[in-house]
């Protein structure tokens, strides 16, 4: 096969799919950001097939209200997402909360988080996963 073809007639037409899966995945987070809250200013996103985990780091600062909110497409319920601290510990995931597509919460002190997310696979095979963060004003 031509490099060109496939760059032409493959990839870009497929490109265009993923950036409107994201995009839609991202108005759909953005749904649960009220004027109390304000974006990081980040949309933590990857595209995510079966078993795969994307992972993200991000700082949370003592004494600040924040918002988590996810989507894949039109749902939220699909994304499974996990707070760890520094030590790996788990201090919240949305699972035990039938995958809710949002979550406030408050800290106490600075602490520096990896977020797993992965997808649902009773509900999605693949796709857009979004996160956002956001801090009460």
């Amino acid at each position: 096969m031509n490099k060109k073809f496939f760059l032409t007639f493959v990839l870009i037409p497929l490109a265009f799919v993923v950036i409107a899966n994201c995009e839609q995945s991202t108005n759909f987070a953005k749904k649960h950001f009220t004027k109390e809250y304000i974006s990081d200013g980040q949309n933590y996103w990857a595209l995510i097939d079966n078993d795969q985990i994307a992972e993200f780091t991000t700082t949370f600062f003592g004494g600040s209200t924040y918002r988590i909110s996810s989507g894949t497409g039109q749902q939220g319920e699909n994304l499974i997402f996990r707070i760890f601290d520094e030590e790996k510990n788990l201090l919240f995931t949305n699972q035990d909360y039938a995958n809710s597509a949002y979550w406030d919460f408050q800290i106490e002190n600075t602490v520096t988080c990896t977020i797993e997310a992965q997808l649902d696979k009773t509900k999605q095979a693949s796709g857009c996963a979004v996160l956002m963060i956001g801090f009460k004003q």
